[in-house]
Protein backbone atom coordinates (compact mmCIF):
# COMPACT_ATOMS: atom_id res chain seq x y z
CA UNK A 1 0.00 0.00 0.00
CA UNK A 2 1.48 3.09 -0.55
CA UNK A 3 1.49 6.70 1.40
CA UNK A 4 -1.89 7.67 -0.34
CA UNK A 5 -3.98 4.34 1.27
CA UNK A 6 -2.42 4.56 4.44
CA UNK A 7 -3.71 8.14 4.91
CA UNK A 8 -7.14 6.97 3.77
CA UNK A 9 -7.02 4.52 6.33
CA UNK A 10 -5.75 6.62 9.38
CA UNK A 11 -8.45 9.47 8.39
CA UNK A 12 -11.70 6.59 7.95
CA UNK A 13 -10.34 5.08 11.92
CA UNK A 14 -9.91 8.69 13.48
CA UNK A 15 -13.20 9.51 12.06
CA UNK A 16 -15.09 6.24 13.61
CA UNK A 17 -13.19 6.47 16.68
CA UNK A 18 -14.56 10.44 16.93
CA UNK A 19 -18.06 9.19 15.81
CA UNK A 20 -18.27 6.28 18.84
CA UNK A 21 -16.66 9.19 21.72
CA UNK A 22 -19.14 11.05 20.64
CA UNK A 23 -22.46 8.54 19.79
CA UNK A 24 -21.52 5.41 22.06
CA UNK A 25 -22.87 7.88 25.31
CA UNK A 26 -26.31 9.34 23.98
CA UNK A 27 -26.82 5.86 22.61
CA UNK A 28 -25.81 3.41 25.84
CA UNK A 29 -26.99 5.94 28.44
CA UNK A 30 -30.50 6.60 28.97
CA UNK A 31 -31.51 8.07 32.34
CA UNK A 32 -29.74 10.79 34.23
CA UNK A 33 -26.10 9.79 35.96
CA UNK A 34 -26.86 10.01 39.89
CA UNK A 35 -23.45 8.84 40.92
CA UNK A 36 -21.63 11.84 42.33
CA UNK A 37 -18.14 10.28 41.81
CA UNK A 38 -18.89 9.55 37.85
CA UNK A 39 -20.36 13.57 37.58
CA UNK A 40 -17.09 15.12 39.59
CA UNK A 41 -15.19 12.69 37.06
CA UNK A 42 -16.94 14.08 34.20
CA UNK A 43 -16.99 17.63 35.31
CA UNK A 44 -12.93 17.46 35.67
CA UNK A 45 -12.32 15.48 32.55
CA UNK A 46 -11.64 19.01 30.59
CA UNK A 47 -9.49 20.59 32.91
CA UNK A 48 -7.44 17.62 33.25
CA UNK A 49 -7.28 17.19 29.70
CA UNK A 50 -6.12 21.04 28.48
CA UNK A 51 -3.68 20.69 31.61
CA UNK A 52 -1.89 17.46 30.24
CA UNK A 53 -1.55 19.63 27.10
CA UNK A 54 -0.68 22.83 28.14
CA UNK A 55 1.90 21.90 30.72
CA UNK A 56 4.32 20.33 28.90
CA UNK A 57 4.26 23.08 26.23
CA UNK A 58 4.68 26.10 29.13
CA UNK A 59 7.72 24.11 30.08
CA UNK A 60 9.48 23.92 26.47
CA UNK A 61 8.43 27.42 25.30
CA UNK A 62 10.93 29.00 26.36
CA UNK A 63 15.01 28.21 25.63
CA UNK A 64 15.23 27.05 28.97
CA UNK A 65 13.64 24.39 31.32
CA UNK A 66 14.51 26.96 34.69
CA UNK A 67 12.75 29.79 33.26
CA UNK A 68 9.64 27.68 31.92
CA UNK A 69 9.36 26.15 35.44
CA UNK A 70 9.57 29.68 37.49
CA UNK A 71 7.27 30.84 34.70
CA UNK A 72 4.91 28.24 35.50
CA UNK A 73 4.96 28.51 38.98
CA UNK A 74 4.44 32.62 38.99
CA UNK A 75 1.64 31.90 36.85
CA UNK A 76 -0.38 29.20 39.68
CA UNK A 77 0.64 31.91 42.20
CA UNK A 78 -0.69 34.92 40.47
CA UNK A 79 -4.32 33.14 39.27
CA UNK A 80 -4.47 32.03 42.98
CA UNK A 81 -4.00 35.12 44.15
CA UNK A 82 -5.69 37.27 41.79
CA UNK A 83 -7.19 35.21 39.08
CA UNK A 84 -6.93 37.66 36.04
CA UNK A 85 -5.67 36.14 33.28
CA UNK A 86 -4.04 38.98 32.13
CA UNK A 87 -1.95 39.71 35.10
CA UNK A 88 -1.33 36.21 34.81
CA UNK A 89 0.37 35.96 31.43
CA UNK A 90 1.94 39.26 32.01
CA UNK A 91 3.65 37.83 35.26
CA UNK A 92 4.73 35.22 33.76
CA UNK A 93 6.15 36.96 30.91
CA UNK A 94 8.34 38.90 33.31
CA UNK A 95 9.37 35.97 35.07
CA UNK A 96 10.28 34.30 31.90
CA UNK A 97 12.47 37.91 30.69
CA UNK A 98 13.80 38.02 34.20
CA UNK A 99 14.90 34.44 34.61
CA UNK A 100 16.91 34.11 31.20
CA UNK A 101 18.30 37.28 32.01
CA UNK A 102 20.39 35.88 35.32
CA UNK A 103 20.47 32.52 33.89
Amino acid sequence: MNLEHNTYIYLIVAALTIYAIRALPLTLIQKEITNTFIKSFLYYVPYVTLAVMAFPAIVTATSSLVSGIVAFVVAVVVAWVDGNLFKVATASCVAVYLTELIV
